[in-house]
């Protein structure tokens, strides 16, 4: 964590900025491994203070290092003596912040210019560590055994979609997993030409598609796949689409690597959707970053910013067709400065459960 925090106060120094509150979860975790529904951290040039209620202090004794721990139900209160005894005067804090939380703050500080900041702790989880992409591996690796397992349970004309979905989210937390990362997405026949159709009592059904769409927190890190089978067989016309949608997956991952711009990113997929007649049934981005938030930086709306290494991001590329079916199937990969590391294993060959 501590390297975590240096680049922060690096930031902060350069920033202009006197201090910085700290009130998202995920930011807090990120910087001090606590986890808990009542934390605030408070950073400045030369303090690093960490503000809990007597329910979490004792594991903040244990989890949080190098921070000064203050037992306190009045954080605001303790903040604005530090402001006032260090005369601090332009401080930031994170979007995460309400507009009656800033009321506060202007209320109990009005000597203080309160800045707010868009992305300051975010920007930094963008290149995720060592010990960030191996707990995302394994949250990886639990949804691919849940995958393989929803295979054997899924009975044409039986099974419904909430059934399905069910399954999934259990297996995972069987494996390990502390809960889902997002509401699970099992769609099937017509439904599955809805990128995000939430499961519902559909009965699945021979002749069908089935887009499954699910992940899981580990250790407060998510996972993020999509896998698309087909029920009792499959046509022409479906055999040929998906193969496109896989080579337009496989191909992205043969190419993408740091120095990449976003717009290329997305371009590699499209490009090759486009070019077999489909590009008007590609309807969403390419995908997004993922770590502590299932959504989160680098987002490919078709910008020049680069792709670095230790990046985590979805590569998803589908085909929609309105009231017929749809299919996606995607990745979780890793930017390297050579190229990407996949973390989701799951067979991606066409499936067909009979």
């Amino acid at each position: 964590m501590e390297s975590r925090v240096v680049r922060f106060e690096d930031k902060l120094r350069q920033s202009g900025l006197d201090g910085f509150l700290v009130t998202g979860q995920n930011n807090i975790y990120y910087l001090t491994g606590f986890w808990g529904t009542e934390s605030t951290v408070f950073i400045t040039r030369n303090r690093r203070i960490f503000m809990t209620d007597a329910r979490y202090t004792l594991i903040a004794k244990e989890v949080v290092e190098g921070f000064d721990i203050i037992e306190t139900r009045t954080a605001l209160a303790e903040i604005t003596n530090i402001i006032k005894a260090d005369k601090l005067t332009r401080v930031g804090f994170d979007s995460q912040v309400s507009y009656a939380f800033y009321g506060e703050l202007t209320s109990l500080a009005p000597d203080t210019t309160w800045l707010p900041q868009t992305d300051f702790v975010e920007g930094l989880r963008v290149i995720k560590d060592d010990t960030e992409i191996a707990t995302i591996r394994q949250a990886c690796q639990i949804s691919d055994k849940a995958f393989i397992d929803v295979l054997e349970f899924i009975k044409p004309g039986q099974t419904t979609e909430m059934q399905v979905a069910n399954f999934l989210d259990f297996r995972m937390r069987e494996y390990g997993a502390s809960g889902v990362s997002f509401e699970t997405i099992a769609a099937s026949g017509y439904r599955s030409a809805m990128p995000h159709g939430v499961a519902g009592h559909k009965v699945i059904q021979s002749g069908e598609s089935l887009t499954l769409d699910f992940g899981c927190y580990y250790k407060h890190y998510v996972s993020d796949m999509t896998r698309t089978i087909h029920i009792g067989y499959v046509t022409d016309q479906e055999r040929e689409i998906y193969d496109i949608v896989l080579r337009a997956n496989q191909t992205l991952i043969d190419q993408a690597k740091a120095g990449m711009t976003h717009k290329e990113f997305d371009a590699i997929p499209r490009q090759m959707i486009e070019d077999a007649g489909y590009g008007p049934f590609f309807t969403h981005g390419i995908g997004h970053g993922i770590g502590l938030d299932i959504h989160e930086n680098p987002f490919f709306r078709g910008s020049d910013d680069k792709l670095a290494a230790g990046m985590v991001v979805t590569d998803e590329p589908g085909i929609y067709l309105p009231d017929q079916y749809g299919l996606r199937i995607e990745d979780d990969l890793v930017i390297t400065e050579t190229g990407c590391d996949v973390l989701t294993q799951a067979p991606k060959e066409l499936i067909v459960i009979k």
